[in-house]
């Protein structure tokens, strides 16, 4: 609204660049064109604000369909006041002088026009329109219908209205209607849900499967090498075993062998040491042989002598005396006897 002050009995208005003013004193216009601010009388003065910004205007209307089917259209139509004379001609924009608002509700008024205009050509499309295609294809229909009526409408330009934009925000049916057709998209995008579920748990038993095939044939794999490694073991055992089994026939070949040169070493020094004391023997025996009695006799007593344990002290009774005493007679009248004879 206009900003109107009081000063000493006169006004001053101000108005606002999207607010177009018309000032008439005596039935003459005095004042005319947006944003402009002047002093006048308040008894002489007749005001008049046109609004020539866009505004948009909410609508929400009933409807029904070629199948007696309710439903309700929420649009939005966005307009402006081209001709603000025109307009303020038409519809009562005038102002209070001294609180600078309308008299009147001119607003309301377009309002009224563009709703019941827009909703006589929606109504008139979607009375031959089903409700399934009504809530297919009903918004641009009804889009179409109402900016192209509006358009044709002789009304507005007589009012000095333009409008710039018609949407349609939806076409709803009742709420009863409405879930019953959602229960169809419901039920089938449940269905894909579990379709896509199924698919999943299928796909995880598929990996599952694939990781457990992969996991038996690793052990398959690992078990096959494990037998290739007990095989092999076992191989190296033989090897090891006749290997050693080899060293060691060879170390008792040769241990035998070493037995056999030490046995025919040992039988070799035997034989000679048995003909070196045979030898020995029958030297001993020719040089015995040889000898004289006196001298074997001599040799005899010296090996007896020599052969006989040590006496410490002799006890010699009468009769031991009287024995070795005739003895020594007697081997002493053999020995003159022979000497004799």
């Amino acid at each position: 609204m206009a900003d109107i002050t009081k000063r000493l009995g006169r006004r001053h208005l101000r108005s606002a660049p999207t607010a177009h003013i018309r000032h008439h004193r005596r039935g003459r216009l005095v004042h005319d064109g947006p944003g402009i601010s002047f002093w006048f009388r308040a008894l002489s003065a007749a005001l008049s604000e046109v609004p020539v910004n866009d505004r948009e205007l909410a609508m929400a209307f009933h409807a029904r369909t070629a199948d007696f089917q309710d439903v309700t259209v929420q649009a939005t139509v966005t307009y402006r006041i081209s001709d603000p004379a025109l307009a303020s001609a038409r519809l009562d924009f005038s102002l209070d002088p001294d609180t600078g608002v309308w008299r009147g509700a001119p607003l309301e008024q377009i309002a009224t026009l563009l709703t019941e205009t827009a909703q006589q050509h929606a109504l008139d499309v979607l009375a031959r329109t089903p409700l399934a295609a009504a809530l297919s294809d009903g918004v641009a229909a009804v889009r179409d219908r109402i900016d192209g009526g509006l358009a044709a409408e002789p009304r507005l330009p007589a009012t000095g209205l333009e409008v710039v934009t018609v949407r349609v925000v939806a076409v709803r049916p009742e709420a009863e209607v409405e879930r019953a057709l959602r229960t169809p998209a419901r039920e089938q995008i449940q269905q894909e849900a579990d379709r896509a579920t199924y698919e999943r748990r299928a796909v995880a038993v598929q990996r599952e499967r694939a990781i457990a095939e992969n996991e038996l044939a690793s052990q398959i794999e690992l078990a096959r090498q494990e037998e290739q490694l007990v095989e092999q073991r076992g191989t190296n055992a033989r090897r090891e075993a006749e290997e050693s089994a080899a060293a060691d026939a060879v170390r008792t070949e040769a241990e035998a062998e070493r037995r056999v040169r030490l046995a025919t070493a040992d039988a070799e020094a035997a034989r000679r040491t048995g003909e070196a004391r045979a030898a020995a023997r029958a030297d001993w025996l020719r040089v015995h042989g040889e000898s004289d009695k006196a001298t074997l006799r001599a040799l005899a007593v010296d090996r007896l002598a020599a052969n006989l344990p040590r006496i410490d002290s002799v006890t010699l009774s009468p009769d031991v005396l009287t024995g070795l005493l005739a003895s020594l007679g007697r081997q002493g009248g053999q020995r003159q006897g022979e000497e004799r004879g």
